[in-house]
């Protein structure tokens, strides 16, 4: 299930996150971008800074086990009209590969829904063409959007290429 982070959770979701992301740690997932990005996905520093600018975004920790443990989290945010971003989406590698996500993406879609979310709103790297086809499975579709890559700030990590870009996608949240 998932649980509002507390502030000393975000030096472990801030991990989590590099681990996923980046491969971090030894275990490597499918879903790294070391490809395309080097350094860390976020800091501890930045996920804080992050999270005061947008004070109506909740991170949400997946807790399975012992309580203070969690193998997953993610970044639900409302944008208004009933539109609810959903990023910083990351499951320890070692859980990857196991239905968790889906699990956990349709959890935090019903977070959403109980606070009035009628649609998910998310962004993915062009070239992650496994994750995309990922979420396309899971009912979203493309918008045919895109949104630039913030070259110059080294939020997501350094990028190691000059074509990347964010594919928009959504999903209708079905009501209750």
């Amino acid at each position: 299930m998932y649980v509002p982070i507390t502030d000393d959770d975000i030096p472990a979701v801030a991990t989590l996150m590099n681990r996923a992301y980046r491969g971090a740690g030894g275990t490597r997932g499918w879903a790294v971008e070391t490809d395309y990005l080097a350094g860390d996905r976020t800091t501890t520093e930045v996920l804080r800074a992050d999270l005061t600018a947008a004070p109506a975004a909740s991170v949400l920790k997946w807790v399975d086990g012992p309580a203070e443990s969690f193998s997953g989290c993610v970044w639900l945010e409302p944008l208004g009209d009933d539109v609810w971003y959903l990023g910083s989406f990351a499951i320890e590698p070692d859980r990857q590969n196991g239905g968790l996500g889906r699990i956990m993406l349709a959890a935090a879609e019903d977070w959403a829904r109980q606070r009035g979310g009628r649609r998910m709103r998310l962004t993915v790297i062009n070239l992650r063409d496994a994750l995309i086809a990922w979420y396309l499975r899971r009912g979203y579709h493309k918008t045919g959007e895109t949104d630039p890559f913030p070259y110059g700030d080294d939020r997501f990590g350094a990028p190691l290429r000059d074509d990347l870009c964010f594919v928009v996608l959504e999903k209708d949240l079905p009501a209750d």
